[in-house]
């Protein structure tokens, strides 16, 4: 038999859950270094603090770019191929960014954040990619394992910042460094991925459905609303936390551990999401996470002392963590295999569209909208209602259609 044409073995599926997990947990530590120091690195070499936040925003760009053909390409040549790909744009988009530290140049410093994104888009597909050999059974928890992953990269990225800051003469120049070998070292983990090239489409075979036809489909369109607003919000928040805590007063050392505990708070609940998902459905997982991010709204318009953007931070990531894999398990319980290419990268597509709007909408909440740190923090948490809103009242819908529909 060709290898590229597999039935779902469990046995295969957890093995490249395990190599996933480890390229998540070390390569994906990228992710969480760079959302820590990007707002401050952006504030370090802008000439207007409303820009600040623009670094991580041309990250969500680049991902959201780079999602329809990244998506393309897996499809063609497999994960693995992607995967490194990916892994080669990160190394290039940190030594450019490293380059412009030493120069001072802010554009430069965009450029290299912008080609980063291609990073970014690459590791949501981990998610997907763990349900390529996993049986219908086992997919929420592939998809969960692999989330769980995370959990490391939350305590390493953060560490590695910890370390690497100050390092070097220009501030923050070591840990884009330490980005690049940590690249280096995905490309390596991730040539033990065992995921079968999709079979080549011939004239007779089934092409599936239209970009447009899936997006009329009420189940899809609702998973990518409610996948969006999770993450979208999740960033929203994330983004402005360094500069909020630093803001009011505190060191980066507590915006570093703040977001830490964020990250853990986003991964933790992974190892049991799927167990979840499979006993209640993910449609109720979806709105639990709704109403879990809306709960980190108000406790973060409570105050701004440490506890409070601790509580707020880790309430965030577990609303984040239930919406966002619920909505993933909903989508792919909802295409055929020969859509898998078409249908994952406009989800991400839409998504990291709605992340990127929300990232350069939180820098200017942050630093332009009020009168000091505690006005602005208190804006970004404000901003999150509206689209909590929509998200719930599209899975109220999805709930209340017939069953037969």
């Amino acid at each position: 038999m060709s290898d590229t044409v597999s039935t779902p073995d469990n046995s295969r599926a957890k093995r490249n859950v395990m190599v996933l997990v480890a390229a998540q947990a070390v390569v994906g530590a990228q992710l969480p270094i760079l959302f820590i120091i990007g707002g401050l690195a952006g504030q370090m070499l802008a000439s207007n603090p409303c820009w600040a936040t623009l670094p991580i925003s041309l990250i969500v760009l680049g991902s959201m770019a780079a999602a329809t053909p990244l998506s393309s390409f897996m499809q063609a040549y497999g994960r693995r191929a992607g995967f490194w790909v990916a892994c080669g744009a990160g190394a290039v988009g940190a030594a450019i960014s490293a380059y412009a530290l030493m120069l001072g140049s802010f554009e430069l410093f965009l450029l290299g954040s912008f080609i980063t994104g291609t990073y970014m888009s690459a590791n949501g597909f981990y998610r997907f990619a763990a349900t390529d050999t996993a049986s219908p059974e086992f997919k929420p928890k592939a998809i969960s394992y692999v989330m769980a992953g995370g959990l490391l990269s939350a305590v390493f990225g953060p560490q590695l910042v910890s370390l690497t800051t100050d390092a070097m003469p220009v501030p923050f120049l070591a840990t884009y460094l330490t980005v690049i070998a940590l690249n280096i070292a995905g490309v390596a983990l991730l040539s033990a991925l065992d995921i079968p090239t999709p079979p080549k489409q011939t004239s007779t075979s089934a092409v599936g459905r239209t970009r447009r036809e899936m997006l009329q489909i009420p189940v899809i369109a609702v998973a990518i609303i409610c996948g969006t607003v999770s993450y979208a919000l999740m960033n929203l928040v994330m983004t402005s936390t360094p500069l909020a805590v630093v803001g009011c007063g505190f060191d980066t050392s507590d915006a570093a551990n703040i977001v830490s505990a964020h990250v853990l708070a986003m991964y933790a609940p992974s190892f049991f999401t799927g167990h979840l998902i499979a006993r209640f459905g993910a449609r109720a997982i979806v709105g639990t996470g709704l109403v879990i991010l809306a709960a980190s709204g108000a406790v973060a318009m409570t105050g701004v002392e440490l506890e409070q953007f601790y509580i707020a931070l880790i309430l965030l990531g577990i609303g984040w963590n239930f919406g966002f894999i619920g909505a993933t398990t909903m989508l792919t319980a909802a295409h055929a295999p020969e859509e898998r290419g078409r249908v994952q990268g406009m989800n991400d597509m839409i998504v990291f569209g709605g992340v990127f709007v929300a990232s350069l909408s939180s820098g200017t909440l942050m630093n332009c909208s009020g009168g000091d740190a505690e006005t602005g923090w208190q804006l970004v948490n404000m901003a999150m209602l509206p689209f909590l809103v929509l998200a719930g009242s599209a899975l109220i819908w999805l709930a209340m259609r017939p069953r037969d529909a």
